[in-house]
């Protein structure tokens, strides 16, 4: 479905001008006086492949009459048609009696509805848009729509991304949580799904290899909507022969990716190997959520357990989020506990973050711990909001931000995952600088400041802002 987006707000505070920055066009009629916009405009855009309409309305004031309560109900209508509503408000004027009434109108509503602060150009956007915080939006975007500025940004945050799109066609033919299982050959994937499903549905015999495909298996467990995935063992690459092999190995590859939760299954008689170190490493570069089943518990002497316990708990450190489980597939013995860390998994995968309290507790990290210098200038990181889900992402605004240091990522990742409460899941942090509101201003400069300048450089003279300066010292 392509979203449709409506612009409402009060006259004059530019719903027409984002509408053609948005449009990439002039449909609309801009002037500085209010009340040009009388209808419905329609136009339609496209972000990074993602199609939209935009709906540009008429100024609301919320107390109309007469043609400018025709107008009103225009408005309204577009609210209705919407799957996002912008509600634009004016940096400059400030809060007003009329954006308080517009906003109670869109709460009463039930529409996805942000808010948007136009005419920020000029000004710290931060404080012109202290005041409209108290509408009690979740979401806030500062913009300066006569410059095309923040508009991108506003952009990735609303529209879904390639993977979101994908993930929507991925629940429509798998429904409910699916689940991958995988593991080196033989370590009892198959049976495990079996004692999942309280049936043998695949086929389990003591040899490596019989699966050879990856199996999906939708059911229904306690009300809840699930699909198991039985995948193929993956071995070495150098014991890896047959083609049919290879292909089974593309295939449990895909099924992690179409996982939202992977059980690892690993031999407790075996122990941790290098080969489970793999696979893990599939799994997160997936960015999958992730369960460690430490298979075929039953039977083993309490020292050999404790061996295993150890060697798990080392060669693992760096999982820490990841629950993990002692399990005998064949006893059952462990496995319905595994629901509880899937759901928990599943959850933290798949959840949805307002910007202002991902902000929040980026400004609590830094306040808390600041970023470093950088040639004499503190790294500054100003907004943070999510940008997709399974894995969770999350995307952090600022000045210098490639020069941010892993230590102090791995800080903020932990300290998000803490209050997040992030159970399984990994968390990716893309960091972003802003517009520099002075690139381009060289190209500015007139023919005849373009011939002086490049003569005062050729005589290696600095300009005279700068002598000034060295004469003041």
């Amino acid at each position: 479905m392509t979203p449709v987006i409506a612009l409402v707000g009060r006259p004059n505070v530019g719903k027409s001008t984002l509408f053609n920055q948005m449009t990439r066009s002039r449909d609309a009629l801009v002037a500085d006086f209010p009340g040009l916009t009388r209808d419905r405009k329609y136009g339609e855009g496209s972000y990074e492949g993602q199609r939209f309409i935009v709906i540009d309305t008429g100024g609301l004031t919320g107390d109309e009459q007469g043609l400018d309560l025709e107008m009103a109900r225009q408005s309204m209508q577009a609210v209705e048609e919407a799957d996002i509503v912008l509600f634009l408000v004016d940096g400059r004027a400030g809060l007003t009696a009329g954006d308080e009434l517009i906003a109670d109108s869109l709460r009463r509503s039930g529409k996805q509805a942000h808010l948007v602060v136009n005419k920020t150009d000029g000004q710290d956007p931060d404080i012109a848009a202290s005041d409209f915080y108290s509408l009690g939006f979740e979401s806030t975007f500062l913009i300066a729509a006569s410059h095309n500025r923040g508009i991108r940004s506003m952009l990735e945050i609303l529209l879904p991304s390639e993977e979101e799109r994908e993930e929507e066609d991925r629940a429509d033919r798998y429904p409910g949580i699916r689940i991958g299982v995988v593991g080196r050959p033989n370590v009892g994937k198959s049976t495990l799904v079996n004692r999942m499903l309280g049936e043998e549905r695949v086929v389990v015999y003591d040899m490596p290899g019989t699966t050879r495909d990856s199996v999906y298996i939708p059911y229904e467990r306690q009300g809840s909507q699930y699909t198991l995935i039985d995948t193929a063992g993956v071995r070495r690459r150098k014991n890896v022969s047959e083609v049919v092999e290879k292909f089974s190995i593309i295939k449990t590859l895909q099924a992690i990716d179409d996982a939202h939760v992977v059980i690892l299954v690993i031999d407790a008689r075996e122990g941790l190997v290098d080969q489970d170190l793999h696979l893990i490493g599939f799994v997160l570069d997936a960015g999958r959520s992730l369960v460690i089943a430490v298979n075929k518990w039953d039977g083993m002497d309490p020292e050999d357990r404790v061996r295993v316990k150890e060697q798990v708990q080392r060669r693992l450190d760096f999982l820490d989020y990841a629950d993990k489980h002692y399990i005998s597939a064949l006893h059952g013995s462990g496995v319905g506990v595994m629901y509880e860390s899937v759901q928990a998994c599943y959850e933290s995968a798949m959840a949805k973050w307002p910007t202002n309290r991902l902000t929040a507790i980026l400004q609590d990290a830094i306040a808390q711990h600041q970023p470093p210098m950088v040639h004499g200038r503190r790294i500054k990181l100003r907004y943070a909001h999510q940008g997709g889900s399974n894995p969770p992402v999350i995307v952090v605004h600022g000045n210098q931000v490639d020069s941010l240091p892993g230590a102090y990522k791995r800080y903020l990742e932990n300290t998000f995952r803490k209050v997040l409460k992030v159970t399984g899941s990994p968390i990716r942090f893309e960091f972003k600088s802003g517009e520099n509101p002075f690139a381009g201003k060289v190209d500015r400069l007139t023919p005849r400041q373009k011939v002086k300048k490049d003569n005062d450089e050729k005589k290696g003279r600095r300009p005279k802002k700068q002598r000034q300066k060295s004469l003041k010292r």
